[in-house]
């Protein structure tokens, strides 16, 4: 893999302030940051001159439905409930493999153009979503989705063995057990999934406590809610990421932080359907582990995590007071925190990190002036600043282009055309 320079540029030191770096990535990671790298450190690097390039750390999404692009604006102005059941669903059924593969190869087209070189993948077929990813050169947390009762017998068994023999997973894709729901998933599939989790060292990721719908019903089924019923079948453990979780009481604040289990919220979709808004103080204040993500592009409506990172950071002091959540703190959640969540060696520019970064335009208008990077990064710049983007050491974005866009949105756009004849 060749090594690359990037000359002169600027990052973050504290607190918004900056200084400049050279930096050589080298084997898919940061190997030396420093004033100014010795002829040796750069022998055989291609240089790139980062003086007009604030360097900052990717994105990675912790939450999401890639394939779901293709409904894109479809079912819009209601709530869940009615949105999955009348909408989503049965335009999911008509999806083929082709389908989710076109539909994935825009998701992440989508990502990179805004920042972002990780997903949790919840989504079915998920063989096809696995190719697109070792094609662009991102990485992935891949779902084996988990419903009893939204699929068949023999793909919930086939499911289960794909998860016992590791299938697919290589140096930037991973498996997660992926339960979809309280409400679609029977109390024993629920517990299988977290027997074979203890089993096979896997994380799991769930939706959990969305809706006050879910947890009125859950308690109405089960006794308990949502996090309770994690805890009753042994599940509520610090392998556990759970999606949403705007509807916490007290009590599920207190165990699901003691259990060490992390909490990726999705705020913009919470608020385009009408679900809640996550207290974020008080998440904080209970000491529960935070990250973020999009969730899918039907709900969204799209997959930038630059938007939901600055929707974090207003809602919190909206729901706490103007010092929650401070700009560099949401950064983290984008970042650092959804790369520990998914035991990721990155998101930070950092010596021995894995090199995931983005050269950020500050020439930009957006940019400028600059009295504060971090600042300007999370509450006035959008994903258009981002010149380049760098994933495992590599390009995967260079001047604001990715190789073969025209023929993915082209691709996309039949398929979408071709579906709701």
């Amino acid at each position: 893999m060749k090594k690359i320079l990037l000359k002169s540029a600027v990052v973050d030191v504290h607190g918004g302030k900056t200084t400049r770096k050279d930096i050589v990535i080298g084997n898919g990671k940061f190997m030396k940051i420093a004033d100014e790298v010795s002829a040796e450190d750069c022998d055989g690097c291609e240089v790139v001159d980062c003086s007009n390039f604030a360097v900052l750390p990717a994105f990675y999404n912790g939450h999401t439905h890639a394939a779901m692009t293709l409904l894109r604006g479809y079912a819009d102005d209601m709530e869940l409930s009615r949105w999955l059941n009348e909408y989503i669903w049965p335009f999911e059924a008509k999806l083929t493999d082709e389908d989710i593969e076109i539909a994935s190869r825009l998701a992440v087209l989508e990502m990179i153009k805004s920042g972002t070189v990780f997903f949790s993948d919840m989504y079915w077929h998920r063989e096809y979503t696995m190719k697109v990813v070792e094609e662009t050169g991102i990485r992935a947390a891949i779902g084996v989705t988990i419903s009893d009762m939204l699929t068949p017998p023999d793909e919930l068994e086939e499911n289960f063995a794909f998860l016992a023999a590791h299938r697919g997973e290589s140096e930037r894709m991973k498996l997660v057990v992926m339960p979809h729901s309280v409400y679609t998933v029977s109390e024993k599939i629920l517990r299988r999934c977290i027997e074979i989790a203890k089993a096979e060292n896997y994380l799991v990721h769930t939706h959990l406590s969305e809706t006050l719908s879910e947890v009125d019903n859950c308690i109405r089924q089960y006794g308990c809610t949502p996090v309770r019923l994690f805890e009753r079948l042994g599940g509520l453990r610090d392998n556990l990421i759970a999606a949403h979780c705007v509807h916490f009481t007290d009590e599920d604040m207190k165990i699901f932080a003691d259990s060490g289990a992390t909490a990726v919220l999705n705020p913009c979709s919470n608020l385009k359907l009408s679900s809640g808004i996550p207290p974020v103080q008080k998440l904080l204040e209970a000491g529960i582990k935070l990250a973020l993500g999009t969730d899918g592009v039907s709900s969204n409506n799209n997959l930038d995590m630059h938007e939901d990172m600055k929707f974090a950071a207003l809602l919190a002091k909206v729901c706490g007071s103007a010092e929650t959540l401070p700009a560099h703190e949401a950064l983290e959640l984008a970042t650092s925190k959804v790369a520990d969540a998914y035991g990721i060696n990155a998101g930070t520019i950092a010596e021995g990190k894995l090199a995931d970064c983005l050269l950020v335009n500050l020439k930009n208008e957006r940019m400028v002036p600059c009295h504060d990077l971090i600042s300007n990064w999370v509450y006035a710049a959008d994903s258009e600043c981002i010149d380049s983007v760098i994933c495992n050491g590599k390009f995967v974005m260079r001047n604001r282009r990715v190789d073969g866009e025209e023929d993915i949105l082209k691709e996309a756009a039949a398929c979408a055309a071709r579906l709701t004849r």
